[in-house]
C-alpha cells in the first residue's frame, strides 16, 4: 500500500455504546431479555466494562492515543426510568463525560438511542407504540437541553435498521418478533422518531449536526440476484437512507460484503477468511457502502461512525483497517464528502447476544479488574490519527 492523508481537519474517533460498556443498566430491556433462559444470549452484560464509572479514563485513553473525537451513547433508562420521570443525576452524568471530552481536546459524538429501551415503553410495545416517536424526541429535548451546548455532532438512532430487523423480523433481538409485516412497522416508527429525534435536538441548546447511524452491507449482485437484491436491501437500508432528507450528515457503519443470487444471500465464497462474528474478511466493503450512502442521499457529508472487526489477532485488526482506510482515500478522490472514521471499538465489550467472545476492542478488559490494557492497533491508530495518514 503506498502513503495516504486524510484532509485537514478529519476526524479520528472511536466508538462505544452504554448497554456494551457501562454496566449494571437494570431498566431496560436488554437486561430483562439477557437473562431470559429463552433467549439465546450466551452470557449478561452484568457490570460490563465499569465504563459509567471509569468513563474519566476511558476519555483519557482516547486523548492518549491522540484520537480527535469520542462517540457514546446515552442510556434512556437511565435518564428517563419511569415513563415523564427525568433523572438529573443521570444527566449530570452525561453533561460530565461531554464536558471531560472537551477538557481532553476530544469532540464528543453523542448517540442518543443504541439498541436499548426503557422498560416502561417495552411494556406497551416499544416502536409498535402509537406515541413511541414522540416519547424518543421528548427523552431528545430533555438531554439535549441539559448538555446540548457541549455536543459536538448528535447521532439519534443507531442503526436503526438492526433494531427493526433483528427484534421484530429475525427475534434475536427483543421483543423476539419474527413477523415481516410487524418489522416494516417498525421501521416506520423509527423514521418518525429520527425525524422527530432531529427537530428536539435542533431546538437547542447547541448547534450540533444531527443524523444517523445505518448498518450498511456492501451487497455484491450475483447473476440472477437482482429479485432478492431489492427484497433483502430495501427495508433494510434504502427506507433509511431516503429519510434522511434534511439533515446535515448520514453516518455509515460496515463490516462486510453479502453476494447476493438467485436464492438470496449465499453466505461466504471459499477461501475467504472470516471474523469472529462469522462475517467475510472483507475490508473492502466500506468503500462501497460510502459510495452508495452518498448516492442515495443525494449527497449528504458522511462519516464512518463504525468500523471495525472482531478478531484476537491484532495484526489483522491493523490489515483490516488499513484496507478499508484505502477506501476512503479513493472516496474522497471521487469526490464525496466523508469527513471522519470512528472505529469501532474502544474496548472490548458486551457484543449483544454473543456475550463477551467478540472482541472488537483497541483496548482489552480484564473481566476481574477491569484493567484497560491497550493493544498494539490502539496505538497505530492513533499514529495515523496524529500524522492524518498512512
Amino acid at each position: 500500500m503506498t502513503d495516504i492523508s486524510f484532509p485537514e481537519g478529519f476526524i479520528w474517533g472511536t466508538a462505544t455504546a452504554a448497554h456494551q460498556i457501562e454496566g449494571g443498566n437494570v431498566n431496560n430491556d436488554w437486561w430483562a431479555w439477557e437473562h431470559d433462559p429463552a433467549t439465546h444470549c450466551v452470557e449478561v452484560s452484568g457490570d460490563a466494562c465499569d465504563s459509567f464509572n471509569r468513563y474519566p479514563e476511558d476519555i483519557a485513553l482516547v486523548a492518549g492515543l491522540g484520537l480527535t473525537s469520542y462517540r457514546f451513547s446515552l442510556e434512556w433508562s437511565r435518564i428517563e426510568p419511569e415513563e415523564g420521570e427525568f433523572s438529573r443525576v443521570a444527566l449530570d452524568h452525561y453533561r460530565r463525560m461531554a464536558a471531560t471530552c472537551h477538557e481532553h481536546g476530544i469532540l464528543p459524538v453523542v448517540t442518543f438511542h443504541h439498541f436499548t429501551h426503557p422498560r416502561w415503553l417495552s411494556r406497551v410495545g416499544t416502536w409498535e407504540a402509537p406515541h413511541a416517536p414522540d416519547r424518543f424526541a421528548r427523552f431528545c429535548e430533555r438531554a439535549t437541553a441539559h448538555f446540548g451546548d457541549l455536543i459536538g455532532l448528535a447521532c439519534t438512532l443507531n442503526e436503526p435498521n438492526v433494531v427493526a430487523t433483528m427484534g421484530w423480523r429475525h427475534g434475536l433481538f427483543p421483543p423476539g418478533v419474527r413477523d415481516r409485516d410487524r418489522r416494516d412497522a417498525v421501521n416506520e416508527a423509527l423514521i418518525g422518531a429520527h425525524r422527530l429525534g432531529v427537530e428536539a435536538i435542533r431546538s437547542g441548546p447547541g448547534d450540533a449536526g444531527v443524523g444517523l447511524t445505518l448498518s450498511m452491507t456492501d451487497y455484491q449482485l450475483q447473476p440472477g440476484g437482482e429479485e432478492w437484491l431489492e427484497r433483502l436491501r430495501r427495508p433494510s437500508e434504502d427506507v433509511f437512507l431516503e429519510a434522511t432528507a434534511g439533515d446535515d450528515f448520514i453516518g455509515v457503519q460496515t463490516y462486510t460484503r453479502a453476494r447476493v443470487g438467485p436464492d438470496g444471500s449465499m453466505g461466504g465464497e471459499e477461501g475467504v477468511p472470516t471474523t469472529q462474528m462469522g462475517y467475510e474478511f472483507w475490508p473492502e466493503a466500506l468503500e462501497g457502502t460510502i459510495r452508495r450512502a452518498w448516492d442515495k442521499t443525494g449527497g449528504l457529508p458522511v462519516y464512518v461512525t463504525e468500523n471495525g472487526i472482531g478478531t484476537d489477532d491484532d495484526p489483522s485488526r491493523i490489515e483490516y483497517v488499513s484496507r478499508a482506510l484505502a477506501g476512503v482515500r479513493r472516496c474522497l478522490d471521487s469526490g464525496i464528502d466523508v469527513r471522519g472514521y470512528f472505529y469501532w471499538s474502544l474496548l472490548d465489550n458486551f457484543e449483544w447476544v454473543l456475550g463477551y467472545g467478540p472482541t472488537f476492542g483497541m483496548v482489552a478488559v480484564d473481566r476481574g479488574s477491569f484493567e484497560r490494557q491497550p493493544k498494539p492497533s490502539s496505538a497505530w491508530l492513533g499514529e495515523i490519527a496524529r500524522t492524518n495518514g498512512l
